[in-house]
């Protein structure tokens, strides 16, 4: 029988299992570190996945073991959840919203080490976020996702549009842009239109083309991330590597200032460490952005 921890997380009642399990056998970072950091950097990490469905990806024997996508509703799951249906190709699924701490500590004792979001609240026709996901290919690294990350800045500024920062929690940087509710299509349209724009302004660096055989020593700027059936890791989320890492918020003086991939890699317990969230004023109401059709 597993070894089963009960608590009490603003009154539910939950059932905490195998917390000595190792997640990260490289760093021996186990299941009750990974708990510990997700209830710790809740009121960071909520206003993040507020109103969207959830799509986790779940390691139940560790970054090693077997990986797989959980969208829908597990049986079983508590019945004071807050949920989404979501239409897909060939079904309806009934999706998790991460409103409160103790569905946040309910997903991450199933295993789900990393959570995505989409770039929608509620319907999937009206987007209030861009992501402008920036991915190395071979030969480059996030440095030059710096570089490309605030040739964006400005050309979304230029536009009217504000932007935050944070890194993937692997290779890349995205960039976060609040919006007042727009359509899909004209959120992916604008975020392909910049990704071309940014890649005639600096062929040498940027590609805009999904094509992997062109990325070498390049930076793919995805826009296909804008989609709704997409979704990107949440800020604040931890990521399945080597070794636990996390998707972290950061200042635009520490994208400008960074040389070094490990610049911008941080771990769990240094995100905890940290007294200011570079992400914080994302959600002010006086940032969202409007987009013209």
């Amino acid at each position: 029988m597993p070894e089963v921890t009960l608590t009490e997380v603003e009154g539910r009642r939950l059932r905490l299992t195998h917390l000595e399990k190792v997640l990260y056998p490289e760093t021996g970072w186990t299941k009750a570190a990974a708990l510990h950091y997700y209830a710790s950097i809740a009121p960071r990490l909520l206003p993040h996945l507020a109103g969207r469905p959830a799509s986790f990806l779940r390691f139940p024997e560790g970054v090693q073991g077997q990986r797989f996508w959980a969208k829908r509703v597990p049986a079983g799951a508590p019945d004071w959840l807050s949920t989404l249906d979501v239409e897909h190709r060939e079904e309806t699924l009934r999706h998790v919203v991460v409103a409160d701490l103790p569905t946040l500590v309910w997903a991450a004792n199933l295993g789900a080490l990393e959570l995505h979001v989409p770039q929608w609240q509620l319907e999937p026709t009206e987007h209030d976020r861009l992501i402008i996901d920036l991915d190395p290919g071979p030969g480059a690294s996030i440095v030059d996702c710096c570089t490309v990350a605030l040739a964006a800045r400005r050309a979304l500024a230029a536009d009217g549009l504000t932007a935050w920062a944070k890194t993937s929690g692997s290779k890349g940087l995205h960039l976060l842009v609040p919006l007042q509710p727009t359509p899909e299509r004209v959120a992916t349209g604008y975020v392909r239109h910049l990704a071309m724009r940014l890649r005639k302004a600096d062929p040498a660096l940027v590609v805009d083309r999904m094509d992997k055989s062109l990325r070498r020593n390049k930076v793919f700027v995805d826009w296909s991330q804008n989609t709704s059936a997409k979704t990107t890791v949440a800020p604040y989320s931890i990521r399945a590597g080597d070794r636990p890492l996390v998707s972290t918020p950061v200042s635009w003086t520490a994208v400008r200032d960074c040389r070094r991939p490990e610049e911008l890699e941080f771990t769990p317990e240094q995100v905890l460490a940290r007294r200011r969230d570079p992400m914080a004023d994302l959600a002010e109401p006086r940032y969202r952005g409007r987009l013209s059709e």
